[in-house]
Protein backbone atom coordinates (compact mmCIF):
# COMPACT_ATOMS: atom_id res chain seq x y z
CA UNK A 1 0.00 0.00 0.00
CA UNK A 2 1.20 3.38 -0.58
CA UNK A 3 2.67 4.97 2.82
CA UNK A 4 1.13 8.22 2.07
CA UNK A 5 -2.77 6.83 2.22
CA UNK A 6 -4.01 4.76 5.18
CA UNK A 7 -7.02 2.88 4.52
CA UNK A 8 -9.35 2.35 7.85
CA UNK A 9 -12.58 0.38 7.83
CA UNK A 10 -14.91 2.16 10.19
CA UNK A 11 -18.24 0.72 11.73
CA UNK A 12 -20.26 1.29 8.10
CA UNK A 13 -17.55 -0.80 6.09
CA UNK A 14 -16.58 2.26 4.43
CA UNK A 15 -13.11 3.02 3.42
CA UNK A 16 -11.40 5.78 5.17
CA UNK A 17 -8.78 7.11 3.28
CA UNK A 18 -6.50 10.12 4.62
CA UNK A 19 -4.54 12.08 2.18
CA UNK A 20 -1.20 13.40 2.76
CA UNK A 21 0.79 14.29 -0.22
CA UNK A 22 -2.26 14.57 -3.15
CA UNK A 23 -4.39 17.35 -3.64
CA UNK A 24 -7.83 16.87 -3.19
CA UNK A 25 -10.90 19.08 -5.36
CA UNK A 26 -14.19 19.04 -3.62
CA UNK A 27 -17.70 20.76 -3.53
CA UNK A 28 -18.43 22.09 -0.71
CA UNK A 29 -21.68 20.07 -0.60
CA UNK A 30 -19.84 17.43 0.21
CA UNK A 31 -18.57 17.93 3.70
CA UNK A 32 -20.01 16.14 5.97
CA UNK A 33 -18.55 17.09 9.20
CA UNK A 34 -15.14 17.56 11.25
CA UNK A 35 -13.55 15.05 13.44
CA UNK A 36 -11.64 15.03 16.81
CA UNK A 37 -8.84 16.53 15.57
CA UNK A 38 -10.11 18.73 13.32
CA UNK A 39 -9.76 17.47 9.93
CA UNK A 40 -12.21 18.33 7.01
CA UNK A 41 -14.22 14.76 6.95
CA UNK A 42 -15.49 14.37 3.27
CA UNK A 43 -17.34 12.07 1.38
CA UNK A 44 -16.97 11.42 -2.19
CA UNK A 45 -19.03 9.40 -4.91
CA UNK A 46 -16.74 6.29 -4.58
CA UNK A 47 -18.46 5.28 -0.85
CA UNK A 48 -14.91 6.69 0.24
CA UNK A 49 -14.40 8.93 3.49
CA UNK A 50 -11.41 11.83 2.24
CA UNK A 51 -9.99 12.82 5.78
CA UNK A 52 -7.80 16.09 4.87
CA UNK A 53 -5.68 17.93 7.25
CA UNK A 54 -7.30 21.31 8.86
CA UNK A 55 -4.58 23.43 8.52
CA UNK A 56 -3.76 23.07 4.61
CA UNK A 57 -7.68 23.69 2.99
CA UNK A 58 -9.46 26.65 1.80
CA UNK A 59 -12.30 27.29 -0.35
CA UNK A 60 -12.26 29.01 -3.16
CA UNK A 61 -15.78 30.09 -5.56
CA UNK A 62 -17.17 27.15 -3.70
CA UNK A 63 -14.56 24.31 -4.16
CA UNK A 64 -12.49 23.27 -1.81
CA UNK A 65 -8.78 23.05 -2.65
CA UNK A 66 -6.65 21.49 0.03
CA UNK A 67 -2.41 21.69 -0.70
CA UNK A 68 -1.17 19.52 2.05
CA UNK A 69 2.73 20.67 1.27
CA UNK A 70 4.41 23.25 -0.90
CA UNK A 71 2.92 25.90 -2.31
CA UNK A 72 -1.08 26.51 -2.05
CA UNK A 73 -0.62 27.28 -5.86
CA UNK A 74 -2.27 24.96 -9.04
CA UNK A 75 0.25 24.80 -11.84
CA UNK A 76 2.32 28.35 -12.25
CA UNK A 77 -0.81 29.98 -11.36
CA UNK A 78 -0.07 31.90 -7.90
CA UNK A 79 -2.82 32.90 -6.74
CA UNK A 80 -6.66 30.95 -6.81
CA UNK A 81 -7.91 33.50 -9.24
CA UNK A 82 -5.81 32.42 -11.92
CA UNK A 83 -5.84 28.78 -11.07
CA UNK A 84 -9.38 27.92 -9.92
CA UNK A 85 -10.69 27.41 -13.40
CA UNK A 86 -8.17 24.23 -13.75
CA UNK A 87 -8.91 23.22 -9.84
CA UNK A 88 -11.04 20.01 -11.30
CA UNK A 89 -8.10 18.56 -12.41
CA UNK A 90 -6.95 17.55 -8.94
CA UNK A 91 -9.47 14.88 -8.77
CA UNK A 92 -7.18 12.61 -11.48
CA UNK A 93 -5.59 10.07 -9.41
CA UNK A 94 -2.33 8.58 -10.48
CA UNK A 95 -0.72 6.27 -7.88
CA UNK A 96 2.58 7.59 -9.37
CA UNK A 97 1.69 10.89 -8.84
CA UNK A 98 2.49 10.03 -5.17
CA UNK A 99 5.76 9.95 -5.81
CA UNK A 100 6.65 13.45 -7.95
CA UNK A 101 8.07 16.46 -5.59
CA UNK A 102 6.81 19.84 -5.99
CA UNK A 103 8.12 21.04 -8.78
CA UNK A 104 7.11 17.60 -10.86
CA UNK A 105 3.79 17.80 -9.89
CA UNK A 106 3.87 21.79 -11.20
CA UNK A 107 5.12 20.55 -14.43
CA UNK A 108 2.55 17.86 -14.55
CA UNK A 109 -0.15 20.61 -14.00
CA UNK A 110 1.17 23.00 -16.31
CA UNK A 111 0.97 20.18 -18.94
CA UNK A 112 -2.92 19.49 -17.93
CA UNK A 113 -3.72 23.75 -18.51
CA UNK A 114 -2.02 23.70 -22.11
CA UNK A 115 -4.04 20.50 -22.75
CA UNK A 116 -6.91 22.33 -22.12
CA UNK A 117 -6.63 24.88 -25.37
CA UNK A 118 -3.98 22.66 -27.21
CA UNK A 119 -5.04 21.43 -30.87
CA UNK A 120 -6.74 17.67 -30.63
CA UNK A 121 -3.78 14.85 -30.31
CA UNK A 122 -0.99 17.08 -29.29
CA UNK A 123 0.58 15.79 -26.96
CA UNK A 124 2.11 18.55 -24.20
CA UNK A 125 4.90 17.00 -22.52
CA UNK A 126 6.93 17.84 -19.41
CA UNK A 127 9.98 16.45 -17.79
CA UNK A 128 11.33 17.08 -14.75
CA UNK A 129 14.46 15.08 -12.76
CA UNK A 130 13.56 11.38 -12.57
CA UNK A 131 10.01 11.60 -13.78
CA UNK A 132 8.23 12.98 -17.06
CA UNK A 133 5.10 12.27 -18.90
CA UNK A 134 2.35 13.64 -21.16
CA UNK A 135 -0.95 14.98 -21.49
CA UNK A 136 -3.09 14.90 -24.72
CA UNK A 137 -6.54 15.96 -25.59
CA UNK A 138 -7.70 12.87 -28.03
CA UNK A 139 -11.01 14.19 -28.56
CA UNK A 140 -13.62 17.24 -28.16
CA UNK A 141 -17.65 17.60 -28.45
CA UNK A 142 -20.25 19.90 -26.86
CA UNK A 143 -23.19 17.84 -24.74
CA UNK A 144 -26.67 17.94 -25.02
CA UNK A 145 -26.58 20.83 -23.21
CA UNK A 146 -23.89 23.03 -24.96
CA UNK A 147 -21.18 22.29 -22.60
CA UNK A 148 -17.99 21.61 -23.96
CA UNK A 149 -15.91 18.35 -22.91
CA UNK A 150 -12.37 17.02 -23.96
CA UNK A 151 -11.70 13.42 -23.19
CA UNK A 152 -7.62 13.54 -22.06
CA UNK A 153 -5.43 11.09 -21.85
CA UNK A 154 -2.27 11.11 -19.29
CA UNK A 155 0.97 9.47 -18.87
CA UNK A 156 3.53 9.73 -16.45
CA UNK A 157 6.91 7.74 -15.68
CA UNK A 158 8.51 7.87 -12.04
CA UNK A 159 11.87 6.09 -11.62
CA UNK A 160 11.07 3.68 -14.69
CA UNK A 161 7.45 3.16 -14.14
CA UNK A 162 4.63 3.74 -16.10
CA UNK A 163 0.81 4.36 -15.52
CA UNK A 164 -1.89 6.07 -17.88
CA UNK A 165 -5.06 7.44 -17.20
CA UNK A 166 -7.87 8.87 -19.09
CA UNK A 167 -10.92 11.02 -18.22
CA UNK A 168 -13.29 13.41 -19.42
CA UNK A 169 -13.85 17.26 -18.51
CA UNK A 170 -16.59 19.27 -19.66
CA UNK A 171 -16.14 23.32 -19.07
CA UNK A 172 -18.91 25.49 -17.02
CA UNK A 173 -20.29 28.65 -18.19
CA UNK A 174 -18.15 30.47 -16.08
CA UNK A 175 -15.07 28.93 -17.80
CA UNK A 176 -13.59 26.54 -15.22
CA UNK A 177 -13.39 22.94 -15.89
CA UNK A 178 -15.71 19.92 -14.08
CA UNK A 179 -14.03 16.05 -14.51
CA UNK A 180 -17.35 14.36 -15.27
CA UNK A 181 -15.18 10.94 -15.73
CA UNK A 182 -12.00 8.89 -15.06
CA UNK A 183 -10.52 5.64 -15.68
CA UNK A 184 -7.32 4.19 -15.86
Amino acid sequence: MNKNIQNNNNNNNNNNIKIKNKDVNIKNKDINNVNKNNNVVINNNRHNTVVVPSNRHRTYRNVVVVRPHGHTYYGNYYNDNDAWKWLAFTAITLKLLDNLNEQQEREHEAAQVKATTAPINEQINWSDGGASGSVTATREGTTTSGRYCREFQQKITVGGKNENAYGTACQNQDGSWEIVSTGS
